[in-house]
């Protein structure tokens, strides 16, 4: 007769890798878009292109929602002079100082002041938009030739006394633009929970 032996053995191991960082984000940005339809009423170019919302816009935003009181928005669009290969962004830009670029001049590149933006309502969703996408803010062009390198989003209709809130350069180069043409812009921001 032969006796066994056995022996058994059971092993368990857990583990868990965690993320030694906590907290939330956020993530804002904006996009332009900017149609140029002709005196014909034909489209003649589209551009849609990411902007840089500056400090002085991210300061505007927290201490609106987070501190003010009676707040009632008021944005205006504006366009950026070309060459467009000379503009640079900066997050310390301002509506009064920007050395590295220059704002078409309301009145004489376009018919009146920078056009108001009446934007839509935001989104519940992640993320939240926001757009002016159903009522475009529009500039009726006066000069032929005009180069546009892009657009900028402010607080004021008109001077440089108001909040600059971003700007940005068409992806496709500049674009030039005569008189009679009507460039339609629409502004979009997102904000991410990220």
């Amino acid at each position: 007769m032969s006796t066994e032996i056995s022996k058994a053995q059971d092993t368990v191991s857990a583990g868990l890798i965690a993320n030694p960082k906590s907290g939330d984000g956020v993530s804002a940005g904006g996009v332009f878009t900017v149609t140029c339809v002709g005196a014909d009423g034909v489209e003649k170019w589209s551009d849609t292109f990411h902007n840089l919302v500056v400090n002085e816009g991210l300061q505007s935003m927290s201490q609106t929602y987070f501190a003010g009181s009676g707040y009632t928005a008021a944005w205006y669009l504006g366009l950026v002079q070309g060459p467009g290969s000379g503009t640079t962004y900066a997050a310390g830009n301002t509506l009064a100082t920007h050395a590295g670029w220059t704002e078409l001049t309301p009145g004489t590149a376009y018919t009146g002041n920078r056009p108001q933006v009446t934007f839509g309502t935001a989104t519940t969703a992640d993320p939240s938009v926001i757009s002016n996408s159903a009522a475009p803010s529009s500039f009726a062009m006066l000069v032929n030739g005009t180069v546009v390198a892009g657009a900028l989003l402010c607080s004021v209709a008109s001077g440089t006394s108001g909040i600059l809130f971003s700007a940005g350069d068409f992806t496709g180069g500049d674009k030039t633009v005569d008189n009679g043409d009507t460039l339609n812009v629409t502004y979009t921001f997102s904000l991410d929970a990220a």
